[in-house]
Formats: C-alpha cells, sequence, structure tokens
C-alpha cells in the first residue's frame, strides 16, 4: 500500500539525516570529496560566475488565450556547472510571478535582463547570487501572459496556478519542456532531483499558496511573503468593497503588451464574474486556496506584516488555521511592518533562517530548525520574541461584551453581558485612527466600548470575531469594527511611504555577483512614530450579508439584523497601564465605494459581543482588569513568550 502524502514527506527527513549522508555531503563540496558526518550547513562551494544560464518554455497543458496551441510559459534558470558536469542532481528554489518585465521585484525594482541569445544575466532579487553557490538552482517563472510566456493572466485562477504547477511537474519529469517558445526540440531537466521549494512576496506569495493547494508531487515547501490565500478577501470582506477595481485592472496591469492585445475574452470574464456587488462568485470559488489546504504536500513558511493593508492579516490568520487543521508543517514569522519583505527589516537573520530552512527541507540537513520555536513575533520595533507553538496553547477564545458607560457613545468592555444601546451615524470621512483618537468622546461617528486600564499585559494572539445586533435606518450599510491598544507606543510607521522601513544608500552583499547581476542591495533602517492608540485588528462587513456572508440583500429599515465580522489574525501584548478598546463603526474613509445613504445605526448590547484569542483565557483577562494583585492564569513553558534573541550576523553580510 503507498505511504500517505504527509507521512512521505516526514520519513523523507528520517532518511536523509541517516542513510544518504554521503550522498548529501557531496552536494556541498567541491570534487569528489565526501566527508563522514551528515552536513549541517550548506556552503558557498560553486562558481557563480560560471553557473549555467538557460531558458525553458514549459507546456501548460492548457489554452488560455484560445489561439489553438496550448500555452509555454518561460523559465529562467540559472544553476551551478559543477554538480551537473559530476553527475550530480540539486534542488530548485522557484519565484513564479506576473513582475518580471512590467513592475519589477524587490526593494528597488528590478527586472529580468537577458543576452543576446535570450538567457537572463539579472535575475532580481539575491536568492540566485546567494544559493545556486550552495548547490541549489535558481528558477524564475513568467506567469501566463507576462514577459515571454504565452497565454492570459487570470489573476489567480487556473492559468496562473497551472504556470507554477507545470514547472514543478516538467522538473519531475511529469511535462514537456522546449528549447524555444515555438520550436519542437526538447528540454529535460536532467539536472535536477526534483525537490522543489517556492518562495515570493504578494502575488508570487499568493502563487505557492495556489499551487501548493493543487497538491502537486515534487513541490516540498513554500515560503509566502505576504501572501493571498482566497482572492475575494483581497478585493472584498463580506460583501464590502476593499478596492475601488477588480481583477481585470490588476490582469491588464502586469500582462505584456501581446498579451494584452490578445486577451480581451479573459478581462471581459473578469469583469463578468467578479461583480462589485461584492457576491461571491464561481470566480472567486476557484480562487480560493484556503478551502483546498488539505491538499497541501509541502511545509509552510508563512511570513506576514501584521499591519499590512494590502494583503491583510486575514490571508495568514485563515491560511494557517487551515493548514493547522490539516497537519501541515509550518512556521511562521510575524512583523509589526505592512507589505514589506524581511530581507528588508530583518535582513541578516532572515537570510540566515531562510539558508537553514531550504537546507532542512531540500537537501534534507538534520540542523534542527524543524526544533526551534514555531513562531518568530515582532513585539516593538526590531525587537522580537519566540513561542514554541503559534498561537500559544492556552489561548482560549474569551467573549467580551461591549456595554453602555457613563457618557452616551463611550462604553465598556468587559466579561459581563452588556445592556442598553448605543448609536452612530456613517462618516465616510472618518478612519480607524481618527474613531481611536476620539475614544474617549461621544462623537457620533462610532461606538467605542474600552476596558478597565490593565493591571497586568494582556496578551491576544489569533484571529477574532465580534457579532452585533443592529438596526439601520437605510436599505444599505456598511460595518468597520477594529481592536486597538489605546496608551502611549512607538511602533514601526506602517502607514508611512515604507510601510515601516527607510531605504537607505549604502549596500549589503549576500553572496558573489557578475558585472550584471549584483548581489549587493541598499540597506534598510527601521522607521518609527509615536502614537496615543494602536490598531490592531480590523474586519468589514456589509450588513446585508447577515444571512448569508457569500450574497448580500436590501435591508428594511427600522428591524434588527444579526452579523459576525471576521477580523485579521494578530498577535499583540497589550501593556499594563494601557486599555483595550472594541470600536464599532461604518465605512472606513480608507475603503471604497461607501453606501449611497449615510445610514445611523443602533447596536443592542445584549446581542453584541467580540470574540478574542486572550492567552490564558478569561481567566487572564480577568486578572489584566482586576488589577496587579489577581492572581495569573496558570501557563506551560509552551505557552508563554521566550525572551528576546539577539539575531546572529550571517556570513557573506558584508557591508560596503
Amino acid at each position: 500500500m503507498p505511504i500517505p502524502a504527509r507521512r512521505t514527506h516526514r520519513l523523507w527527513r528520517t532518511f536523509a539525516a541517516t542513510a544518504t549522508a554521503a550522498l548529501l555531503a557531496v552536494l556541498v563540496v567541491p570534487g569528489a570529496a565526501v566527508h563522514a558526518a551528515t552536513p549541517s550547513e550548506s556552503q558557498p562551494v560553486y562558481s557563480y560566475e560560471n553557473a549555467i544560464r538557460e531558458s525553458v518554455w514549459v507546456d501548460t497543458r492548457i489554452d488560455g488565450d484560445d489561439d489553438g496551441k496550448t500555452d509555454r510559459v518561460a523559465v529562467d534558470i540559472v544553476r551551478p556547472r559543477e554538480p551537473a558536469a559530476q553527475g550530480r542532481k540539486i534542488p530548485v528554489i522557484m519565484d513564479a510571478s506576473p513582475y518580471y518585465s512590467c513592475c519589477g521585484r524587490g526593494n528597488e525594482s528590478q527586472l529580468k535582463t537577458y543576452d543576446a541569445a535570450g538567457n537572463v544575466v539579472q535575475m532580481p532579487l539575491y536568492y540566485d547570487n546567494y544559493f545556486v553557490p550552495r548547490g541549489y538552482a535558481f528558477v524564475g517563472v513568467d506567469l501566463a501572459g507576462t514577459n515571454r510566456s504565452d497565454g492570459c493572466v487570470d489573476v489567480g485562477g487556473r492559468s496562473d496556478i497551472q504556470s507554477g504547477k507545470a514547472v514543478v511537474d516538467w522538473l519531475n519529469g511529469r511535462a514537456k519542456g522546449y528549447t524555444t517558445r515555438t520550436g519542437t526540440e526538447r528540454a529535460e531537466a536532467s539536472w535536477t532531483n526534483g525537490r522543489t521549494g517556492m518562495i515570493g512576496k504578494s502575488y508570487d506569495g499568493t502563487i505557492a499558496n495556489g499551487v501548493a493547494a493543487t497538491g502537486v508531487e515534487g513541490l516540498e515547501t513554500i515560503v509566502p511573503i505576504g501572501g493571498i490565500s482566497s482572492w475575494y478577501d483581497y478585493y472584498f470582506q463580506q460583501g464590502a468593497p476593499l478596492y475601488d477595481s477588480g481583477p481585470e485592472w490588476l490582469s491588464d496591469y502586469v500582462e505584456s503588451p501581446e498579451a494584452r492585445a490578445r486577451c480581451a475574452a479573459v478581462q471581459q470574464q473578469l469583469v463578468d464574474e467578479a461583480p462589485r456587488s461584492g457576491d461571491v462568485t464561481g470566480l472567486w470559488e476557484d480562487r480560493d486556496y484556503v478551502k483546498d489546504a488539505g491538499k497541501v504536500r509541502a511545509s509552510v513558511f508563512v511570513v506576514h506584516g501584521m499591519q499590512d493593508l494590502n494583503v491583510r492579516a486575514k490571508h495568514f490568520g485563515q491560511w494557517w488555521e487551515a493548514l493547522a487543521k490539516n497537519g501541515v508543517d509550518r512556521k511562521i514569522w510575524l512583523s509589526q511592518t505592512g507589505h514589506v519583505d524581511p530581507f528588508d527589516y530583518r535582513r541578516g537573520a532572515w537570510v540566515d533562517t531562510l539558508h537553514r530552512w531550504f537546507d532542512h527541507e531540500l537537501l534534507g540537513y538534520d540542523n534542527g530548525i524543524d526544533r526551534e520555536p514555531m513562531a518568530d513575533i515582532e513585539r516593538t520595533p526590531d525587537h522580537w520574541t519566540t513561542d514554541k507553538v503559534w498561537p500559544p496553547r492556552t489561548t482560549a477564545t474569551t467573549a467580551l461584551r461591549p456595554g453602555q458607560g457613563d457618557r452616551a457613545g463611550v462604553g465598556t468592555l468587559g466579561l459581563k453581558k452588556g445592556s442598553g444601546t448605543e448609536t452612530f451615524t456613517d462618516d465616510p470621512a472618518l478612519s480607524e485612527t481618527d474613531w481611536a483618537a476620539q475614544i474617549d468622546t461621544g462623537t457620533p461617528g462610532k461606538a467605542g466600548f474600552i476596558s478597565r486600564p490593565l493591571g497586568k499585559d494582556l496578551r491576544l494572539s489569533g484571529s477574532s470575531k465580534v457579532t452585533v445586533t443592529a438596526t439601520p435606518t437605510t436599505a444599505t450599510a456598511h460595518l468597520s469594527a477594529v481592536l486597538v491598544d489605546l496608551g502611549p507606543a512607538t511602533i514601526r510607521d506602517y502607514s508611512g511611504a515604507g510601510e515601516g522601513i527607510t531605504t537607505l544608500t549604502d549596500r549589503s552583499c549576500w553572496g558573489p555577483g557578475t558585472a550584471g547581476d549584483s548581489s549587493c542591495f541598499k540597506n534598510t533602517r527601521t522607521a518609527t512614530t509615536d502614537v496615543d492608540a494602536t490598531v490592531f485588528s480590523r474586519g468589514w462587513a456589509d450588513l446585508g450579508t447577515y444571512a448569508n456572508p457569500d450574497k448580500g440583500r436590501p435591508l428594511t429599515p427600522g428591524k434588527p439584523y444579526t452579523l459576525t465580522i471576521s477580523l485579521a489574525a494578530a498577535d499583540h501584548v497589550v501593556p499594563k497601564g494601557h486599555r483595550l478598546a472594541l470600536i464599532v463603526a461604518g465605512t472606513d474613509k480608507d475603503l471604497i465605494d461607501p453606501p449611497s445613504t449615510k445610514p445611523t445605526l443602533t447596536l443592542d448590547l445584549s446581542r453584541s459581543a467580540a470574540r478574542v484569542p486572550v492567552v490564558g483565557g478569561a481567566g487572564a483577562f480577568a486578572a489584566a482588569t482586576a488589577g496587579a494583585h489577581s492572581a495569573a492564569p496558570r501557563s506551560t513553558g509552551a505557552d508563554g513568550v521566550s525572551p528576546f534573541r539577539q539575531d546572529r550576523p550571517v556570513p557573506g553580510g558584508s557591508t560596503r
């Protein structure tokens, strides 16, 4: 009987750490020298300057542009020359992207460049410079419809995902590759063992999620950085629009000029099947990778900014929860930044960790990374803590109840069930920061509920939900719900231009380079700002989705409706002396397409609650709000936060 997929994956690690030590050793030493001991870290022993650079076009087996021919995607490869010459096969690190020619990758917006023969000269980012000398091939895939590929961009759909999956299949001998875009000469991936890891930020990380959700064999690990897990949740949240355009705009933006000319039908499909109503359609269901988490064979190293307002934190939260339910091996880094790559906010530690992750997952080295803490979390700018598991095991969903306060519009937040009502009027000119700044004032544009000042630190870890019963005065209404840490703090300036970083002019180098592909990149420093309130979790919904989150319907003015809003995942410590607040309001001004009217909504507090993930549960909240003398909840070593750990430097990270 065949071994189940997950068991196969885990057996590989034991096998690799014992029976094949000699084989693995020759992957990282020159010549035929073999060490008796199993290596723990790949070394930069191969020539980057003399690396093989080649292009292959892989048949995706679909005809996305309906021209009667199956589409081929362009695959640019940089791989060390020595292993192939010695008959040894190597693993692959792959970044499949729509951005290699239109927009660029990384903090410096690097594009692919080519020589006269059409082979890649500059491969964006540092992955090839750093990993090729260490015995990996790096593969940059142009998604269908972009750069030198056939087909059309369908924004996370079958064409996009098959662009990456087909290449994994080719690397494992299951798909056809060609030496040219239109010719018949075959190209074989005889130089690789097929073990592939996908990585990428934003759209690229999204493709990694989507390919993993197909369950394709040979994809051993993915590292999605700020990746989307469901495209509907990128453009909408429960009927509330988050952007003023749909996927057709993004498709048009990233497609090559020739693809744009031939892909009008796909563009129109993206318009027709992604209505601005916010209803969930078949198009969105096809682009929901969360529902297919049970197919994932690869391990997953999630990286996300908790203040990412582009690919919002809901994406990593729902993806992580689905992976956990299905027993997927996983690791996570959560920063205080916005939509930023860890190479640009924690460079040395990131390259070191990624190196060890790929060595373990693709080379099978027993370097201990699988036994280290699961989570790294940025608590304050540049100060990180770790957790053995995430969320911590003592985390428990705790119902916090809004209640009436001494002043209209300024309510309480606690464990006891509230009573009475609060009323606010939608004001699309106000944002979450406006609401938080006015939390102690009964302003008409929001309803605020505040805990007592904390006598102890209170940690929330995971995803929250806010249920409200609201009576509108109009037939349409939008709702926002946010959790706020009320108190002075210095945080990363995630709303600034750099989303928490400032790019400098000096550079650091990560591996060897060539005249056409430097390994040196601009350094950054942390950009901070002082605040009196920090919004750390947020969510939105159209009240018309009260009966069905996938489809809105008109409201009856004067009738109460109960709705649950999902808030983005977060890991935040509200410090002693601060207060925790829940704000419920109408349309956030930073969202798009407010209702045509400005409804007034009345909240029934007895039928409203925030269910939040408190480390230590209700007991921890009671202890924190009762004062410093209350007994702390009991915890175990796996449930708390490990001490701050100094990032260790990485060889090769020289500054110039």
